[in-house]
């Protein structure tokens, strides 16, 4: 780890980027005055998937770290996905 290159992302990316953040933050909010009946939770749920994709590449520096990291960020991820599914399983066909 002592020979790994240092990354420096300069301010005006992560102002762009913070700028995206809050442009769908409050995309997040108004979606909630429209009525989309079912579909409602699944938007809710791309934005904050978008964002949160955002702050683990960008604020966390996942971008630029060892394969490995982004291998078990994907693997939690995943693991995240499977218990959603299997829960989501259980409360419609109860």
């Amino acid at each position: 780890m002592a020979d790994e290159k240092h990354h420096i992302i300069p301010h005006k990316t992560l102002l762009m980027v913070l700028g995206v953040l809050i442009v769908l933050t409050l995309l997040s909010v108004a979606i909630t005055q429209i009525e989309l009946a079912r579909w409602s939770g699944a938007a809710a749920l791309l934005l904050a998937g978008i964002k949160s994709t955002l702050v683990l590449l960008i604020f966390m520096h996942l971008k630029y770290d060892m394969r490995i990291f982004k291998v078990m960020v994907g693997l939690i991820i995943a693991l995240v996905v499977v218990v959603m599914v299997v829960t989501m399983l259980d409360y419609f066909f109860r």
